[in-house]
Formats: structure tokens, C-alpha cells, sequence
């Protein structure tokens, strides 16, 4: 087997297709006889349903069916419901929320679907949609965390009293408190890691139809066999053998396709009961209101440090705000998933820890890019830049004072989480050289000569991956027609894993890239779990490897058998089979040609030995206008640990998109509920912003590899949600540090020029 990592890189292999429009897209599909889904969704924030009549509807114009939940109910549709892992407060396991795929006598938040109109066309199924009547009768509405947990609020569940779903905690409180009495600094903190819609570039859309005696599905899901099981256990019931899950491109998924979502569901149980294709696809404006969301998380958090400033302890008291129906992603994440990056890169002794999720009137919170770690990773580098103005150490130096160090590798963490490797002080050494740190006093000058605000601001970070999931597939299939396809569980959605898996196969075998087909989204062929938590490239790359090696040695025993040697005496090099010492030898794909089936199958499930994890650090600039508020960032380096890279370009790729979404975040992004209505004012793009080209600098990346992981035998450590971990407290980090000398000691996300004019504005009197 080839070298890994010599080659050059490949060119993207997904990009002639996609840039000349022949991208495999859900909605761009479309089937004889096939019928149309339009959803009629509450207007209300939460309500009883009194009546719904769909007669007018059934009688437009090309309906072919009229759905509501008892339609579903009375065919034995199941819920999606989400276990109760956690306890409440009192510490009973409550009853959770059933999250049904069409409302059910409630409503508990805007843009939750009610009824299912079908019709012959879309416009056909949009009119009729206008003529259901549904009667409601209007509930007290919450939308935000506070006014939830506030004494008397409205209960958006009968058994979640206070509208807590389930709490959990971690560390010890009697070693925490003894560090922060002995402590000579504390810094606190109250951090609203505001909620953010998740605006892939294509809107969700599915596709149902019949072949035969299966149903088949045609959907952007990023775990194709996961949606599968799904839709057969809960909608369906029926055996997983007659449920197909076929996924083409993704035009990004972030987290909101994971799985399938109730609303989806409908379509496929459509397509059961009328026996003929059925699609969907989400209007813009439903994906904003009715689809799930990422973060929303109210955090209040401390950290004690002796008068060298060494880290003493942490505490965090965090409420999630899950929505009006718990998911499991919702809740797994800031009870479980993002409290294992809160010790970051620093050797803290002892922690506390005590976490909530809340239910409101919203749309429910899922995954979204980082997952629960850009948050705890932001309180910890905020409380970081704090303590330095408050201890006056340098901000660099303060954090080198507490860094694990490679001497401690493998290192237990707090939490009890292992870090397999890592040199925290390597990249921020290198991170500030690329960053000019020196240079920046002069940069400041310069902008305040022309009246303008300067800060500066770092951060480091660690990042958690593998979504809890240490298995992956690769079966390979060599073709006697001279095409190796490679049958993947991961799955890919933009981020460029036909090109990865392609280039690394194709080192691995010394053979030529445009002999190989990555294969991905096929429930029949493919299992796993999909793509997700930064698993793809050092999960699905080591059972690349693996797969590979197996193929290698069956390869041996068939070469060894055509040419008529012992398989001990048969060695590989770029494609070939030969026997040492001569000159007789035979392809790979003319042996795999001399098979019965003219080709040469391996199946191959390989296990990584653990979490891989991803760090680095971050160094931003930042120029703002004391009249307006406006934050340009001036500068932007970063320099990641992502173990040894499949391919550079796609890395940076993905580095500058995780950044670009934490920098939305910190500057731009925010979901805001009316509180009196609980509508969603941020509905729109006309509302909603996202952040442009002309919001970002030039990024300035570098990537070094000399600390590879342990965890697998390519040393890979992800790098899908690094950018969204580092970006944003880099970024809020910067702001506070030019505001810092007015006054400013605290500012919440999204930072618009609005608030921090108001910022400057309250200071200033």
C-alpha cells in the first residue's frame, strides 16, 4: 500500500457536475402520475385546535387527499417522541413532548404544520391550502428563556413544571467552591448565545415513490440508512427491506438533515396510502419558521485564578432553550455533547457544572454547525480575555500559563474526557507570528488617527468529534471494466468527501483518481451513521484505509492463484500484482475481471481506537466607527490542528466557511420572537442577516500537521465545525478589547451596529 499524504491534490471531483447544473437534487426530480404536498401551518404560537374543515379543500380543483393527524393516527403513524434520558429537577423522568408529524388538538409553535393538502400541482395544492378553516383557541405563549423560567410563566407542557425537560450536572461542587474561596481573581460572566436559523443554500425536499413492492425516498439527509429505520419503525411499519433512502447531492445541511424531520414524514406516508409518488419541498419562509434551529442557550459562567492567574475551577449554570418539542439532538447537545469541550485547552482542576433545557413556544432547536461546543468554547475564552484585563497578564501569556502540555498527553480532562494529543502553545506561538501579534500596536495608531475603534482578539480552542460513533463502512468494489467504487457510510453535503476519499484511495493504491467512483447515499448498499459531529474524514477515512488493506490482501491470494506462485511471494506496487524477482505480474482490474462476477467485493466495517480531537488559534482585528457601530474585521489568521490533512484545499475550505458562520453569529445572525405574539420577526431574509463576502477579510490560514492523531492510523482529526468553534469568541473577543478602555465590559451577540453604538452610547451617558 501507497504512502499517504505524498501525492498532489486532486482537483474537486464533485465540481463539473454541480457548476454546470446537474447536480442530483431532490426537488429537481420529478415522476409520472406524481402529486404535490403544501402544508398548512399554524399561524399561532400556541393554541387548541377547535375544529378544522377541509371540505372546501377537497373539493378544489386538482386535491387529490386532505391529511390531518387522525388520518395519520387511524393508519398507526407513530410519534417522534423523544426518550427522557434526563431527569427533570425534582429528578422524575418526565413525560416527553410527542412530536407528531401533523399537529394534534395543540399547537405549540409558529409555522407547526397542521394539514397535509395533495394536489396535482404545486399551485393546485397551494390554492386549495388557502381554503382549510381551522378554529383555534388562543393559550398563553413563551418564547424566551427567561420569561420561561419566570414564576407563573405559561406552561407549554403539562409535565415539565417551571418548563424544565431535563437537567444534568457534571464536576464537583465542594472542590469547586473551595477554589473559588481561595481564589484571588473571579471573573464572571452572563452570555446569550442567541438562536440561529439554519439557512442551507437548498431548502429541505423529498421525493416518495413506488418501485414495486418498496417504497422509495429521495431526500438531502446526511444519514441516509438512520433516515431509513426512522421512517420504517415511526411512520411506515414496515420492514426496513421495503424502505429505500436514496440521497444525491446536499446543497448543505449544517445539522437541520439530520434524520428526517416530522414534516418530511408526511410525504413518504402519502406516497404509502395513495400508491403514487409523492413530493414536497419547503418554501423559504417555512424553513425559517417551522423547521429546527441551532444554540439558543442562556449561560452564566465563573472562573476562579489564584494571583499567578493559573485556572483554579470553573463554574457554568447553562439553560437551553430546546423549544416547544424536545429532539433528541435539542437536548443531547447542551446537556451532554458541548460540555465535553468546556475545559478547552486549559488544565483546570475542577469544574461545576449545572444544566437545563427549557421548553418554549418555538420552533424546535437541533443540531447546527459546532453543536454545542462554539458555546462552551465561548464562555471559556471570553472569561480568558477577561481575566487578563482584570489580572493585567497578557492575554497569550495567560492562556500559555494554563495550557495542557504535551508532556501531559494522554490527558483526563475534568469532565473525564481524553485528549489523545495536542500542542496548544505550538499554535499560538505560530498563530501569532503569522498574526503579526508585535505589529499591532502600530495598526491601532494608525486607526485612531482616523477616528476609528481598534481591538484585538484571541482565542484557542478544542474540538470533540466522532458525533459518539467510532465505526464506519467502506466495501470496495473493483470492476473487470477498470472502475473502483468504494461504497461509503459517510455522506457528503458540500464538503467535498467524494474529492477526500477519492484523493486518499487513490494514494493509498498508486493507482490513477479517475479510475475511482466514491459511492455514498444508497440505504441498500451503504450503513453507518452518516455525517456528522466532523466524523467524515478521520472515521471514514481510516475505514478507507482499512478497506484498502483488506483489498490488498485478497488481492494477493487471487493474484497468487492467476499466476500460478504463493501469495507470500506476490507484492503490489501502483495497481499491479507480480511475483517478487520477475517480470510476470497482472492488473488489479484485468484480475478483477478473471472473477465469476468479473469483479472482486470486499466488505469492510472498521473501528477508530477514539475521539479525535481538533484545536488551534485564532487571531482577529477589528475596526469600528464610534458614530455608527459598525464592526469590520480588518484582519483574520488562524492556524488549526486538524491532525494530518486528506486534502489542504478542501481543509481551508472548510475552515473559511465555519468561520464565516461564526462570525455571523457573533456580528449579524439572530431569530427574534415577538414576546407578547410569539411570531417570528426574523422570518425572512428582508430580516434575517447573513453574512456576505463583504463582511469577511481575507482570511489568512495555516494548517500544520506535526501533531497527528493517535486515534487512528491516518492521524486525522476532523475539521467540518473547527471554524465555528474558533471564529466567534475570536471575534467577540476583538470587539471587547476596543470597546474595553470606553467602559464596555460586556456585550451580547449578535453584535449590529445597533448595539454596539448603544454600547458606546451607555457609557458615554
Amino acid at each position: 500500500m501507497a504512502a499517504f499524504g505524498k501525492a498532489q491534490y486532486i482537483s474537486r471531483v464533485e465540481d463539473q457536475r454541480l457548476l454546470t447544473g446537474k447536480g442530483g437534487f431532490a426537488d429537481n426530480l420529478s415522476r409520472p402520475e406524481q402529486v404535490e404536498m403544501v402544508l398548512v401551518r399554524s399561524p399561532h404560537a400556541h393554541a387548541t385546535i377547535t375544529s378544522i374543515d377541509t371540505s372546501a379543500a377537497k373539493a378544489a380543483p386538482g386535491v387529490v387527499a386532505v391529511y390531518t393527524w387522525a388520518d395519520m393516527a387511524a393508519e398507526g403513524v407513530g410519534t417522534f417522541a423523544f426518550p427522557a434520558m434526563f431527569p427533570r429537577a425534582d429528578g422524575q423522568k418526565p413525560e416527553m413532548t410527542p412530536r407528531r408529524s401533523l399537529a394534534h388538538e395543540v399547537v405549540r409553535h409558529v409555522g407547526e404544520p397542521v394539514v397535509a393538502v395533495i394536489a396535482q400541482t404545486r399551485a393546485q395544492a397551494q390554492d386549495a391550502a388557502d381554503l382549510v378553516a381551522i378554529d383555534y383557541d388562543m393559550q398563553p405563549s413563551v418564547t424566551d428563556t427567561k420569561a420561561a423560567l419566570a414564576d407563573g410563566a405559561p406552561l407549554v407542557w403539562h409535565d415539565a413544571p417551571g418548563n424544565i425537560i431535563g437537567v444534568n450536572r457534571f464536576g464537583d461542587q465542594a472542590k469547586t467552591d473551595a477554589a473559588f474561596k481561595a481564589a484571588a481573581h473571579v471573573v464572571s460572566l452572563e452570555i446569550e448565545h442567541q438562536r440561529l436559523i439554519v439557512n442551507a443554500m437548498e431548502p429541505r425536499a423529498i421525493l416518495a415513490e413506488w418501485d414495486e413492492d418498496r417504497i422509495v425516498v429521495h431526500i438531502g439527509s446526511q444519514n441516509p440508512s438512520v433516515t431509513r429505520d426512522t421512517l420504517c419503525e415511526t411512520i411506515l411499519k414496515m420492514p426496513k427491506d421495503k424502505v429505500r433512502v436514496l440521497v444525491r447531492d446536499i446543497g448543505g445541511g449544517f445539522g437541520m438533515k439530520v434524520g428526517i424531520q416530522p414534516d418530511e414524514s408526511v410525504a413518504v406516508w402519502a406516497c404509502k396510502v395513495l400508491k403514487r409518488p409523492v413530493k414536497w419541498r419547503a418554501e423559504r419562509g417555512e424553513e425559517f419558521a417551522g423547521t429546527t434551529a441551532g444554540r439558543d442557550q442562556l449561560h452564566k459562567a465563573s472562573l476562579a485564578l489564584d494571583k499567578d492567574g493559573r485556572i483554579l475551577g470553573l463554574r457554568l449554570e447553562a439553560w437551553a432553550n430546546i423549544g416547544a418539542y424536545p429532539a433528541r439532538a435539542g437536548v443531547v447537545i447542551p446537556l451532554f455533547v458541548g460540555p465535553k469541550v468546556v475545559t478547552g485547552t486549559y488544565d483546570i482542576p475542577t469544574l461545576d457544572l449545572r444544566l437545563a433545557c427549557v421548553l418554549t413556544n418555538t420552533a424546535t432547536i437541533g443540531a447546527y454547525r459546532g453543536a454545542g461546543r462554539p458555546e462552551c468554547i465561548l464562555d471559556l475564552e471570553r472569561l480568558m480575555d477577561t481575566a487578563a484585563r482584570q489580572t493585567g497578564i497578557d492575554p497569550a501569556e495567560l492562556r500559555r500559563r494554563n495550557f495542557v502540555q504535551p508532556s501531559q498527553m494522554p490527558y483526563t480532562t475534568a469532565m473525564g474526557e481524553k485528549y489523545d494529543s495536542g500542542d496548544f502553545d505550538l499554535f499560538l506561538t505560530k498563530v501569532l507570528t503569522a498574526a503579526d501579534w508585535d505589529g499591532f500596536a502600530a495598526r491601532k495608531a494608525a486607526a485612531e488617527t482616523r477616528g476609528k475603534l481598534y481591538g484585538r482578539g484571541l482565542a484557542t480552542y478544542v474540538e470533540w468529534t466522532s458525533a459518539n460513533v467510532l465505526n464506519e463502512m467502506a466495501h470496495y468494489e473493483v470492476l473487470g471494466d477498470g472502475k473502483l467504487r468504494i461504497w461509503m457510510g459517510t455522506q457528503g453535503m458540500g464538503q467535498g468527501l467524494q474529492t477526500s476519499f477519492t484523493q486518499l484511495a487513490a494514494e493509498l493504491l498508486g493507482i490513477d483518481a479517475g479510475k475511482i467512483e466514491i459511492a455514498m447515499g444508497d440505504s441498500d448498499r451503504v450503513g453507518g451513521v452518516g455525517s456528522m459531529g466532523s466524523r467524515s474524514a478521520y472515521i471514514g477515512g481510516s475505514a478507507v484505509a482499512s478497506g484498502t488493506q483488506k483489498l490488498l490482501d485478497q488481492g494477493k491470494e487471487l493474484a497468487a492463484d492467476a499466476l500460478e506462485a504463493a501469495a507470500g511471494d506476490i507484492q503490489y506496487d501502483a495497481g499491479t500484482f507480480r511475483i517478487v524477482g520477475t517480470d510476470r505480474s497482472i492488473d488489479l482490474f484485468a484480475l478483477a475481471a478473471r472473477q465469476p462476477d468479473q469483479r472482486i467485493f470486499i466488505e469492510n466495517v472498521n473501528t477508530v481506537d477514539g475521539i479525535a480531537w481538533p484545536n488551534g488559534a485564532h487571531v482577529a482585528e477589528v475596526e469600528i466607527d464610534p458614530d455608527t457601530g459598525k464592526v469590520q474585521i480588518a484582519r483574520y489568521t488562524t492556524v488549526d490542528d486538524v491532525g494530518r490533512p486528506l486534502h489542504r484545499p478542501i481543509v481551508f475550505g472548510q475552515i473559511h466557511g465555519g468561520a464565516a458562520q461564526g462570525i455571523g453569529q457573533a456580528l449579524l445572525e439572530g431569530a427574534v420572537y415577538d414576546a407578547d405574539s410569539g411570531q417570528l420577526l426574523t422570518g425572512s431574509f428582508m430580516d434575517y442577516a447573513m453574512p456576505r463576502a463583504d463582511d469577511l477579510p481575507t482570511f489568512n490560514n495555516t494548517l500544520d500537521d506535526s501533531v497527528p492523531a493517535k486515534s487512528n492510523p491516518l492521524g486525522v482529526k476532523g475539521v467540518g465545525e473547527s471554524g465555528t468553534v474558533g471564529s466567534t469568541p475570536t471575534t467577540l473577543n476583538a470587539i471587547m478589547d476596543a470597546l474595553w478602555p470606553l467602559g464596555v465590559r460586556n456585550i451580547q451577540m449578535p453584535a449590529t451596529p445597533h448595539r454596539v453604538w448603544e454600547a458606546i452610547r451607555s457609557v458615554k451617558g
